[in-house]
């Protein structure tokens, strides 16, 4: 069915579509997936996906970006209540399904934490709270807690679009980048120096309190976010050619599997998870929002659409893989000696229906009738006398 804009999307101000950010979406999403349920055998690529949890970061330095490419030229003109409408319009709805199709692992909560955790985790998730709190913030959906910080961004976002602060000069805009990398740094560089949980190895297994609360509290995200944000007002003020954005992404996109490959296995991995690879991801980002044939390869086809539903890919694969394994799927189906691929194939089949049937309709519905509905015709007025 072909892709149709929602109300929202026809504005005249509205700016052009970014196809190469939206298929880049697709492999960062699938490589979270695989992340978590690592394919068998995957020996050649299986670097790429143990450095998926530095994916988060750049989803949300894309989510940044995106929000300062669509907004900064009206930053006077937003208004505040629909943009907050517009966001919550499209995340609430697949965050309730995610919760609603995940009862059983809510039971799995009720059973296994004590329940002066358990009332709290279940007042606070679907306020999307849960982030904030340690010991919470993977209660109920295991994925779910990066919401308390997109919630949190996006409530900030158009005040700080707003600032007078901004610099228009490419070079200090530059700067500001650069100095939110800094700050973003500063939190996994103190961890290591004063290392409060006693920890001697961290790796993505390691659960300690304090390690928790860098990991999930939606403070740790700012400096990232922000990164983004400078890095879309950069790209706007830098005027470059397509042809050196293709060359940007290529080369970054080569440079990043290196890294993967190379670098990554002996980086510390507190530092790889707060950020250290966020200036590559801004060149990768930047190099795909030229037009050029790496950015339309990356909008074809079911790289366009799986990155479109690439929020609901992310929110429901960890309980569906769950729901399917507990419940014995595959075996009653008599799949079993093709899963995991089978697995696979049904939670991307599951996002898109997710995305087709809910996020995209729900979305327009409450955009169409409470957010951008016309005005009624004024009525004719009787005549006098």
């Amino acid at each position: 069915m072909p892709y149709k804009p929602l109300p929202h999307m026809l504005a005249p101000d509205r700016r052009p579509p970014l196809p190469g950010l939206t298929g880049i979406r697709t492999f960062l999403a699938i490589g979270i997936l695989f992340f978590h349920y690592t394919p068998p055998h995957a020996t050649y690529v299986r670097p790429i996906i143990e450095a998926g949890f530095t994916y988060i970061g750049c989803f949300l330095l894309i989510s940044g970006f995106v929000l300062s490419y669509n907004y900064a030229h009206r930053s006077e003109t937003l208004k505040v209540g629909r943009f907050y409408a517009a966001r919550g319009s499209r995340l609430y709805p697949v965050y309730l399904l995610s919760l609603l199709v995940s009862l059983g692992m809510l039971h799995a909560e009720w059973l296994a934490r004590p329940h002066g955790e358990f009332w709290p985790g279940f007042v606070l998730t679907p306020l999307l709270l849960q982030g904030w709190s340690p010991t919470l913030a993977t209660f109920w959906n295991t994925v779910a807690w990066t919401l308390s910080t997109e919630a949190m961004l996006y409530l900030a976002f158009p005040f700080l679009n707003r600032f007078r602060w901004w610099p228009k000069e490419p070079q200090k805009l530059l700067a500001v980048f650069f100095g939110c990398w800094f700050a973003e740094l500063l939190l996994p560089i103190a961890y290591m120096l004063f290392n409060p949980d006693g920890l001697h190895h961290i790796d993505r297994y390691s659960s300690a309190y304090w390690l928790r609360l860098y990991k999930y509290t939606p403070l740790a995200y700012v400096p990232i976010f922000m990164a983004g944000v400078t890095l879309g007002r950069l790209n706007n003020a830098l005027h470059l050619t397509d042809r050196t954005k293709m060359w940007m992404a290529l080369g970054t996109g080569i440079f990043i599997l290196l890294v993967f490959y190379i670098a990554v296995p002996h980086l510390p991995y507190v530092l790889l998870h707060g950020g250290l690879l966020t200036p590559v991801f801004a060149m990768l980002i930047v190099g795909l929002t030229g037009v050029h044939w790496i950015s339309k390869a990356m909008g074809w086809g079911p790289l366009g659409i799986f990155g479109r539903a690439s929020f609901c890919l992310y929110l429901l694969h960890f309980n569906t893989w769950t729901l399917l394994h507990e419940h014995n799927v595959p075996q009653h189906l008599h799949v079993e000696a093709w899963d995991p691929y089978f697995s696979y194939a049904l939670i991307l089949v599951v996002a898109y229906l997710a995305y087709r049937f809910v996020e995209r309709p729900v979305q327009g519905y409450l955009l169409t009738n409470f957010v951008y509905k016309a005005p009624p015709p004024p009525q004719p007025q009787p005549p006098l006398g």
